[in-house]
This record gives C-alpha cells, structure tokens and sequence, in this order.
C-alpha cells in the first residue's frame, strides 16, 4: 500500500513521526509511505487552498517534501504532482496536537487535508490527540495515540464505507483521548459534538511600536458535547471515530423550507 501522510502542525511536529509510525505499520514491508506536510504549522486554515498564489514545495529528504502551504496544498501537491505517476491508495492527516472534536473540527487544518483528499477520490482518515491533565505530563503525549492509532485505522480500512459510487466521498474524523494508552477505554463511532457556550474568541494586544494586535483563543476544551457525540466520548476515554461528508446541507430543513418557500 502506498500512504500520503500530511498535517496542519508542520513537517517537524512530533504528531507526524507518530503518524509516520502508524503509516508505515499499516502499509507494511513492501509498501511506501510518502510525506507531504506544511514547511511551517497551518493550525486552523480549515480546507484553505493557496488558490490566488503558487505553493513552494522542497524535497527534503527520501519521500520526504515541505510545502510553503496549507495541509490541503499538500494533499494536491501530493497527489498531483509528487505521486502522479502513482497515486496514494490512502491519505492520513495528522496526528494533531490537539483535539479535533466538536466546533475545532470546522477550523482543522487536519480535516481540511483529508477533506481533500476525499474530494479528490481517495480514501482519507484524520487523527488527533485530545489534551489533558491525563496525558500533559506524560513521558510521550501521543502515547494513546501511538499505541491505538495502528488498529483503528486498520480496522476502518477493514470495514468503513469507501465507495465512490455517487456524490461526496466519506472520510472518517479520528481523536484519541487525552489520557494514558492503558487508560482508553476502547472506541465509539459518534456524531460530532457542539459544546455549549465556547467560542472562539480575540484578545488585543499592543506591540512595542504602539500598533495593536488582535489573539485569536480558544474555548475551554474539557466541555463534554452530548451523549454519543465525539468530546463527550473522548474525555470519557474513548477513542471517537466519526463519519463525515464534505456536504453542508442541513437536510433536516429541506422539506419544511420548500412548504414554506415553493
């Protein structure tokens, strides 16, 4: 098996080597794993694509490239033009230093890569690391991650929905939770969540040549989401896996709107 391996952390974040580490489980001796990510991190530019400016992409080692872009650049650089002649049979994006549950899944770099590479027809799988003071002080961080990673992408592989026969392509939405590898609990498969009241938010800031800056910062992360949605399961230790479509409709409203407006 032939795997592209992408983030929005940056071609040098720790989450890659353990992304790297499961890729290379999962494609096996005589498979490849192939490495295109962001030259610097692109947390939070969602499914960005560089479309009004050229990326920049160096060979920085063997099947190893950076590109001066987002993780989606890198999907399409990936596959257009670093692996044309031999396409990708799977793409990985991440794994996040961070959770990518909830209101972060529509701001994730990480899910914006495998966004793309579902859009492009290829099977696609985002994984990201929950934080918390289960695993903050931990020797390795990602060790759920690291340890789990392997066999939930294996075991999608073995029984998601991959066809292409008609409309959006399906990707799956992983997130590891944020405690030790011995404490997980196992895996749910779930919605994602909303957690109540966060929100991002600015914070302004004056530089020292008087000009005035605005932070972006985030919500409080140890929110729980509903029953059998994906944070609710992560900081209950569970692995979330959540099914998703690049398809935006709330398809709940369809038919009271058309009664309403046709």
């Amino acid at each position: 098996m032939r795997i592209l391996i992408t983030n929005d952390d940056g071609i040098n974040a720790p989450g890659l080597k353990v992304l790297e580490e499961i890729a290379a489980t999962i494609a096996g001796p005589d498979g490849q794993v192939w490495v295109v990510a962001p030259a610097f991190e692109q947390s939070g530019v969602g499914h960005c694509i560089s479309y009004t400016h050229p990326t920049m992409i160096a060979k920085m080692g063997e099947r190893r490239f950076a590109a001066e872009g987002s993780p989606a650049d890198c999907v399409l650089a990936g596959i257009h033009d670093v692996m044309q002649d031999n396409p990708p049979d799977l793409v990985l994006s991440g794994v996040n230093r961070g959770n990518n549950s909830a209101e972060n899944t529509l701001y994730s770099g990480t899910i914006g890569g495998a966004m793309e590479a579902a859009l492009q027809g290829l099977p696609a799988i985002a994984l990201s690391q929950y934080y918390g003071p289960g695993n903050t002080d931990l020797a390795n961080t990602f060790e759920a991650s690291a340890d789990h990673g392997a066999a939930v992408v294996q075991s999608l592989l073995d029984h998601g929905d991959w066809s292409r026969s008609a409309g959006y392509m399906t990707f799956y939405n992983v997130n590891f939770p944020p405690c030790a590898s011995k404490d997980v609990q196992g895996t749910r498969v779930v919605a994602q969540g909303c957690r109540e009241g966060v929100r991002f938010s600015t914070v302004p800031h004056q530089a020292p040549s008087g000009r005035r800056f605005l932070w972006v910062r985030g919500g409080a992360q140890n929110v729980a989401t509903a029953p059998d949605t994906d944070a609710a399961a992560n900081l209950a230790g569970y692995i979330s896996v959540t099914p998703m479509r690049a398809d935006l409709t709330a398809h709940d409203q369809l038919n009271a709107l058309k009664v309403a407006l046709e």
